[in-house]
């Protein structure tokens, strides 16, 4: 098999899997944690670090927010089974990057993979997005480029595929749909409150020996279970959340 088409195979197995990711992830941050020796005086990093890196997590769920509440449908989704693209997105946040669900992925577990303090925890995965995340874009742009052919190369050639070039902005060519944000995001603002969470119990073992919990963070975690489990029961169940051609 030719280089290219390897590449290609390796990144829809990856993309058919990209959920999973994250979990990956959590062992590594988990061994971290117990492998850290804090100062004498107990103390993990304090309030300003742990708001730094939930402010670099909610830029990230920002980013898909702004992605995906502008998509048309058939596009932006969270689809493992193919690829698939009904449009080519070309203006709004795809106007400035190729990739920006996958920018705002990066940006939210970054912020999480920050929390506990460790200098290389973010290192590592930083280096584990790019290699796992490599293999999806290059598999997905060969199926835009057959796809779209040469609409989808011009469009390509001046749009960056990673590191937002803001000046390239053009407005989007759908509104912002909050329904359709509700639909397809809450698994992960869940997923991003409770990884906050399990760190923060994570740490007070490493530190106390017992699992403890702020009550901020308690009800933040119990809060978000009740909405997200509401809105997947709308989804599942209704078409309130359905927005026709989104």
């Amino acid at each position: 098999m030719a280089l290219r088409e390897e590449f290609e195979a390796a990144g829809n197995w990856l993309f058919r899997r990209r959920s999973y990711l994250p979990v990956l992830l959590f062992p590594i941050l988990l061994a971290d944690i117990a492998g850290v020796r804090y100062p004498a005086s107990g103390q993990a990093p304090g309030p300003v670090w742990e708001g730094l890196c939930l402010l670099v997590s909610i830029l990230g769920v920002g980013v898909r927010v702004a992605t995906v509440g502008f998509a048309p449908a058939g596009t932006s989704g969270r689809n493992t089974g193919q690829q698939r693209a009904a449009t080519l997105n070309t203006t709004g946040m795809y106007s400035v990057v190729r990739h920006p669900l996958y920018v705002g992925n990066y940006l939210l577990w970054l912020g999480v993979a920050a929390l506990p303090g460790l200098p290389w925890s973010p290192v590592v995965v930083t280096l584990v997005f790019w290699l796992y995340y490599e293999r999806i874009m290059f598999a997905e742009e060969e199926f835009l480029r057959r796809s779209f052919g040469a609409a989808y190369t011009q469009w390509a050639d001046v749009t960056p595929a990673i590191i937002p070039r803001v000046s390239r902005w053009r407005p989007p060519d759908f509104p912002f749909s909050l329904r359709t944000v509700l639909r397809r995001e809450y698994p992960g603002w869940w997923a991003l409150v409770a990884s906050f969470t399990v760190l923060h119990v994570a740490g007070a073992v490493v530190r106390t020996g017992r699992p403890t919990l702020t009550p901020g963070w308690g009800a933040a975690f119990a809060a978000t279970t009740v909405v997200c489990y509401a809105l997947r029961l709308l989804k599942r169940r209704t078409r309130l959340l359905h927005v026709e051609g989104r």
